[in-house]
């Protein structure tokens, strides 16, 4: 059911921009008032996150490692699983956001029948891990190509992504590569949730919506540039009436058009709320973002009221010791 009613979702969205342009004419509605909504919601629902996360108070280091922590000088330290300086957070926190490198080192719980018996066993996921990085590195390859759209002059960045992307240099329009990956990258992550009986199950529509709402995107865009011949000059000249507050509606960019441009719109505008906001959140958390020194360093909660006095096990025990031996709980002292 999850399944059906996010991709009637996505269906839905596509044909309410399509025949709301095709049918009634609403250009202006799909080209204009709901982008700079979108827009709206996506900046004010980061800067919401952000200033949410940032003030959660953080008063322990609880860095998540499976590295050696800096102790004594001959026991070597991982400095980049658990650093104990700034510039060993950055680097782990390059490594993680730019190449996932804590889902690189995922693991896989599988039953396997040998005769009449059946053994749990681990096994290595690297076939996530790799489409995770081409489904996201393809994502942002997209976005910076999409800049040449909404500035003027092109910046050299959005021209070497572009060649990077087309280097194989085949058909005309020539064929972006991220394109093609992106929809791979996302079909794998789709079919791993219906297939494995494990993921469909705790999968929630807010799973399984966001990967059909970019498959979608993706597969719009891939019809506009190869299939439905859009007028390109037209769609420079409506992104660019955008991104500089003067807004304009070309005629004749379709239907197929606007539900690609809607569906963009509703991403950013959902973005902020949804899971995938995770891209950000990251950033903010501390299980990443902090060095892992508190054997160097000893960290007192900021909370403690320093009326409370440390309650420690031999005073709880003194306590409660009667109602222990009672209730059969073993005790240090009789």
């Amino acid at each position: 059911m999850n399944v059906i009613m996010s991709l009637v979702a996505v269906v839905a969205l596509i044909a309410i921009a399509f025949f709301g342009v095709e049918k009634a004419g609403l250009t202006v509605l799909f080209g204009t008032v709901l982008p700079y909504v979108g827009m709206a919601l996506f900046v004010i629902g980061m800067i919401y996150r952000a200033v949410y996360w940032a003030r959660s108070p953080v008063p322990f280091r609880i860095t998540t490692t499976c590295g050696q922590q800096r102790s004594l000088a001959w026991i070597k330290q991982s400095k980049y699983e658990n650093p104990s300086t700034t510039f060993g957070v950055v680097v782990r926190m390059v490594l993680e956001v730019l190449f996932f490198r804590s889902l690189f080192r995922n693991t896989q719980v599988q039953l396997i029948k040998d005769g009449r018996n059946t053994k749990l066993a681990y096994a290595s996921a690297y076939g996530l891990w790799f489409f995770s990085l081409l489904f996201h590195w393809s994502f942002l390859f997209i976005l910076i190509r999409h800049l040449r759209f909404f500035v003027d002059p092109v910046p050299s960045l959005v021209l070497v992504t572009q060649k990077i992307d087309g280097v194989l240099e085949i058909g005309v329009p020539l064929l972006y590569l991220t394109g093609i990956l992106l929809l791979l990258g996302g079909a794998y992550l789709l079919a791993r949730r219906l297939f494995s009986p494990q993921l469909r199950y705790i999968s929630l529509g807010s799973d399984y919506f966001p990967l059909f709402l970019i498959l979608a995107i993706g597969t719009t865009g891939v019809l506009l540039r190869y299939f439905a011949k859009s007028d390109v000059v037209g769609i420079k000249e409506m992104t660019m009436g955008l991104a500089t507050f003067s807004p304009v509606t070309p005629e004749g960019l379709g239907g197929l058009f606007y539900a690609h441009l809607f569906l963009v719109t509703f991403l950013f505008a959902y973005f902020p709320f949804s899971k995938l906001v995770h891209g950000a959140g990251v950033l903010f958390s501390p299980t990443r973002n902090m060095t892992g020194n508190s054997r160097e360093r000893r960290h007192i909660n900021p909370w403690n009221d320093p009326n409370i006095k440390p309650h420690s096990y031999a005073d709880y025990e003194d306590e409660f010791r009667d109602k222990m031996k009672a209730a059969g709980i073993p005790v240090e002292k009789e």
